[in-house]
């Protein structure tokens, strides 16, 4: 059996944002389900949530001065068949503003007033609970190193990759994993994209505050043992990192995701030093040169 390879380059699985998977297209499932249209408002970037939000208004406020408007001349002071006035009482209206210079004077006024008034109550709910939601959504400013390396550690070869706690606090009992995918061909000919656990030198922390160089020693056991560069490149393989913790400022579990594709793994080479000592003993982290690498001395 003949397999085709995609030669183009290579895509990644997990974004940089950590938002969704790219370059995948799922067939048969609707875009947008009305069932998870929470989820989509809460994932929703704030520039477009602002503008949906800003057309709800406006596109709900004119359906009510339409209804008004149908109504004939039931609004006292405004102008008979001025879609305006309509318009801007339905905003005092929903907004429970009541300057008292247009107010309803019919039945059927009043009735479009009570439902919009209900309608308000639950529109001005629903919009608050997804304002909080989103703005109170724990998140992680962890960065991760540009690229990994892999490079003799205790006379082992060993994969290396950086990451620090941006924001000034602590995250407790923070935990990594890590876990390479890559595409195979089984002995009966089917094609995979499988995935291997990676055991970590120390995949745990209890307090994370500064810098955290994780490791992977390329044993006998590892998914990587005797593999080359170019195996990784034929392979596409990607090595995915999850992190995981409990930020000390909110109690809240806090999560963080990044990849490394073959491209992006540097063979026989080292991160530079960051940790530095000031004139007065204090520790100092250089992030300035969180991404920076040098060569070894002992290639693999």
């Amino acid at each position: 059996m003949k397999i085709h390879r995609n030669h183009q380059p290579q895509a990644r699985l997990v974004s940089r944002q950590g938002q969704f998977p790219l370059n995948i297209v799922k067939l048969g499932v609707p875009r947008l389900h009305f069932a998870d249209l929470y989820h989509r408002l809460l994932t929703l970037s704030w520039p477009r949530f602002f503008i949906l939000i800003c057309l709800f208004y406006i596109v709900t406020n004119s359906l009510f001065a339409l209804a008004y408007l149908a109504g004939g001349d039931c609004i006292a002071n405004a102008r008979p068949g001025s879609f305006p006035d309509a318009f801007y009482f339905s905003v005092q209206t929903m907004a429970t503003i009541g300057y008292g210079a247009m107010y309803p004077r019919t039945d059927y006024a009043n009735t479009i007033v009570a439902i919009q008034a209900l309608f308000a109550l639950w529109g001005v709910a629903m919009v608050t609970g997804l304002a909080f939601s989103r703005f109170s959504r724990p998140t992680a400013r962890v960065i991760f190193s540009r690229v990994a390396v892999i490079a003799p550690f205790n006379g082992v070869p060993t994969l290396m990759y950086r990451t620090a706690n941006q924001r000034f606090n602590q995250i407790l009992e923070a935990q990594q994993r890590a876990t390479l995918i890559r595409d195979e061909v089984t002995p009966e000919g089917e094609f995979m994209r499988r995935f291997y656990d990676l055991q970590l030198v120390r995949s745990h922390s209890p307090i994370f505050a500064l810098t955290w160089t994780v490791m992977h020693a390329i044993e006998e056991s590892s998914p990587l043992y005797q593999l080359t560069a170019q195996d990784l490149m034929e392979q596409q393989a990607e090595i995915v990192i999850t992190l995981t913790g409990i930020d000390e400022t909110v109690s809240q579990t806090i999560h963080a995701r990044h990849s490394f594709v073959a491209s992006e793994i540097m063979w026989n080479m080292r991160f530079v030093d960051i940790l530095l000592k000031s004139a007065t003993g204090g520790r100092v982290v250089d992030y300035t040169r969180f991404h920076d690498v040098k060569p070894v001395e002992e290639k693999l």
